[in-house]
């Protein structure tokens, strides 16, 4: 086997410290070798102020698979026009799942939860840039001025529903 294809806690470490120094905040390591793979795999280190437009893998023909390898995320689908349908707890004590399985055509974020979180997705490959993935047009872009405003409201919308609460009521104590 090659050594390549083996994943030490020592190469998550890394991956975070990319993240955490990458203006997007998140940092990701193919596993597949090509991009013509029929089976793409990948982790993603993620930090909670990095932003992942809302999206949706329409083009491909299977679910994408996600598992958090380690910390806390929150995994946010969306109908058509942008409202939340499921905020979930993926990875840490208090998670509803350890994986997800996406069908192509759901809108969906990752939300990390605290730094240091490690994400293993897979989905069907080939990978074409152009048709990877199509980005919600109700949602700011990553680069935008806006997208900071929109992901602390889209965090706090998400705890709230995983947390039984209404939008906009404080936590139990």
């Amino acid at each position: 086997m090659n050594a390549d294809l083996h994943l030490t806690p020592a190469d998550l470490a890394e991956l975070d410290r990319q993240a955490a120094a990458s203006p997007r905040r998140r940092m990701h390591r193919n596993l597949h070798a090509s991009p013509v793979e029929p089976c793409q795999r990948l982790i993603n280190a993620m930090r909670p102020d990095s932003y992942i437009r809302p999206h949706r893998h329409r083009d491909y023909v299977t679910n994408e698979c996600l598992l958090a390898l380690r910390g806390c995320f929150l995994l946010i689908e969306f109908d058509d026009s942008g409202s939340i349908l499921a905020a979930l707890r993926m990875g840490g004590p208090d998670a509803d799942l350890l994986i997800a399985e996406v069908p192509p055509e759901r809108w969906q974020t990752v939300v990390a939860l605290q730094d240091d979180c490690v994400l293993f997705e897979t989905k069907s490959g080939p990978y074409d840039a152009g048709a990877a993935k199509s980005s919600a047009l109700w949602a700011p872009a990553e680069e935008s001025a806006e997208a900071p405003a929109y992901l602390a409201g889209l965090l706090a919308q998400s705890l709230a529903l995983v947390e039984g609460r209404r939008p906009g009521e404080s936590p139990a104590r």
